[in-house]
């Protein structure tokens, strides 16, 4: 197991480009899908850390979701296919 300020007992592994960071040491950062990291040349070694966005975790999955709809319900449309029809008022 990693551990803060250890060493990386295996080595990243490279997709695309991309390194694939080990499933442990996401979840001790909290490196979620999307989260935005710096890249930082330390001599030979690559540092990444966490760079600290204004928006949050919520506004950057609504900021990606928009203008993805295809549909052209209106949201009283959405509401009743998610939660049954609206009741009837006696007014």
């Amino acid at each position: 197991m990693w551990t803060r300020g250890g060493y990386l007992n295996r080595n990243l592994r490279f997709r695309r480009g991309k390194p694939s960071i080990p499933t442990e040491i996401r979840e001790q950062l909290g490196l979620l899908p999307y989260t935005e990291v710096a890249c930082k040349v330390d001599g030979d070694a690559v540092r990444i850390t966490k760079t600290q966005t204004r928006q949050g975790r919520g506004r950057s999955i609504v900021v990606q979701l928009r203008g993805k709809g295809t549909g052209r319900m209106t949201t009283d449309e959405i509401m009743a296919l998610t939660r049954g029809p609206r009741p009837r008022t006696p007014f």
